[in-house]
């Protein structure tokens, strides 16, 4: 390797532990088994004594539910998971912990007779997997919680480009729920003795700048950024840092273009990455629709008490129309009228040169700090995002959907150019990935790249966790 390149940052927080990432893991797997066993048993009782009504109890035999939901979850991959990765949310797991609580379900219903005095009907199985999968989301969290306040956060070392470690660092400090800190960088340099696979446990041969950081800084993962590296080089780098015993990620620049969705194959040793189409199928399309009129219309019911009190307090509050109305740029670049609550004074807009000044977002964005034309109630719903809620109207007409890119005005489009354009290819919606980690901050040439990627990764289920994501962002008032 070359030469080390220090950063202040390499001596260890007050109080931080230099706790081997292997107990790390050790910790949460354990932690994340008895939390398991725990709402498996749980859900068992709850189902027996609310839902059967006391009709049904459980026998001894019962304990051999606890092997098999932790051979069940180990097989789903929810134990390992979490050492491959830096942003480890239960979120992500919930189309595992579906797949869990029917096993789990079905496991019980098949040998009810052996498990139980009384026997399952077809309400109380379906109880038992909706009530499971509850209680395993929420000892997951919990068990996430709980570990996080014990271990420290992993200690990640880049290796590449100092602007990759830049970037990385960045994200890792700002994104919610990563438990990962960038404590240094040096630089991707290979010679031929680093070629030489190292004995178990051993240093690296040949790179002794590497082997010594890892050891005396103790890394944890060490993240790499080829940044045009031969390919071999970078395998082989990969390899010896594996060799000892350090978590390895890789910073891939292909799927900023291609998208994380994409299809591994295996033919007869050689992998192949099936790249998809961009954009959303005229099936998905349906899909999608059907969801966001059934959630818009739902939403619009339950929230009618709230939407109207809302419209009297923006009335009584400051002289105007209760409504905002302004012009953005929809799908395949039609304009429409986005709807709000209005949250200024009127004449906004006019004063808005006179505060360009202050801008404080890059890129093409305006944002600053204690705009003076926000109104009292305005601030208010601002900073509980309530001031978007009637975009559920855009929704209904057809212009928004609940979750796409982010609808941009015509001068902040203008600014997009060549293959950014193609996030207009999905409807721009009332949340969607640039909301989730932080819209009021991101500079606009990042936000397109994240529209883009959403529209090269659509799923449902992608759609369905930026909603749930939504929640939280909300709660804690991050679109201040």
């Amino acid at each position: 390797m070359g030469d080390l390149e220090i950063s202040p940052v390499w001596e260890m927080a007050p109080g931080e532990r230099a706790t081997p990432g292997r107990r790390h893991d050790t910790l949460l797997r354990r932690t994340l088994a008895l939390a398991d066993v725990a709402a498996a048993l749980a859900a068992l009782l709850i189902v027996a004594r609310l839902v059967a009504g006391g009709s049904i109890s459980l026998r001894l035999p019962a304990i051999v539910l606890v092997p098999f939901v932790i051979v069940a979850s180990k097989t789903l991959g929810l134990y390992d998971r979490d050492q491959h990765i830096v942003k480890k949310t239960t979120v992500d797991e919930i189309p595992s912990l579906v797949y869990l609580s029917v096993l789990y379900a079905m496991g019980a219903w098949l040998t009810e007779a052996a498990l139980f005095d009384g026997s399952l009907d077809r309400v109380e199985v379906f109880s038992l997997i909706v009530v499971s999968f509850l209680t395993f989301l929420t000892a997951r969290l919990l068990g996430r919680a709980l570990t996080g306040l014990v271990v420290e956060p992993d200690r990640c070392l880049i290796v590449g480009h100092g602007g990759d470690a830049a970037r990385v660092a960045t994200k890792f400090a700002d994104a919610h729920g990563v438990r990962a800190r960038v404590v240094g960088r040096i630089p991707l340099v290979v010679d031929e003795a680093a070629h030489r696979a190292p004995r178990e446990g051993q240093p690296v041969a040949g790179s002794p700048s590497l082997s010594r950081v890892i050891a005396e800084q103790h890394i944890d993962r060490v993240i790499i950024a080829p940044d045009g590296h031969d390919q071999d080089d970078v395998l082989h780098v990969i390899r010896l840092i594996k060799a000892m015993g350090v978590k390895v990620s890789v910073l891939p620049r292909l799927l900023e273009v291609v998208g994380s969705s994409s299809t591994f194959e295996d033919v007869d040793g050689m992998t192949l990455l099936g790249v998809r189409q961009y954009g959303v199928s005229k099936s998905s399309q349906l899909l999608k629709r059907s969801m966001d009129i059934v959630g818009a219309s739902i939403c619009i019911l339950l929230l009618a008490p709230l939407l109207a009190a809302l419209a009297v307090a923006v009335k009584l509050d400051c002289p105007g129309p209760v409504f905002f109305r302004q012009r953005r740029i929809g799908r395949q670049g039609q304009r429409f009228e986005m709807m709000k609550f209005r949250s200024m004074v009127p004449g906004a807009e006019a004063i808005k040169q006179q505060l360009r000044h202050r801008n404080e977002v890059e890129g093409g964005l305006f944002k600053i700090a204690d705009d003076p034309r926000i109104t009292r109630v305005g601030r208010f719903l601002r900073s509980t995002s309530l001031d978007e809620l009637p975009q559920l109207f855009n929704v209904l007409g057809g212009s928004m959907s609940l979750v796409g890119p982010r609808p941009l005005v015509q001068d902040e489009d203008a600014l997009i150019e060549g293959w950014q354009r193609r996030r207009l290819a999905v409807k721009p919606g009332m949340t969607g990935l640039w909301q989730i980690f932080g819209s009021s901050r991101i500079p606009l040439p990042e936000m397109v790249k994240i529209d883009y990627l959403y529209g090269a990764n659509w799923s449902l289920w992608l759609d369905l966790k930026i909603l749930i994501r939504t929640v939280p962002y909300v709660l804690r008032r991050r679109g201040l």
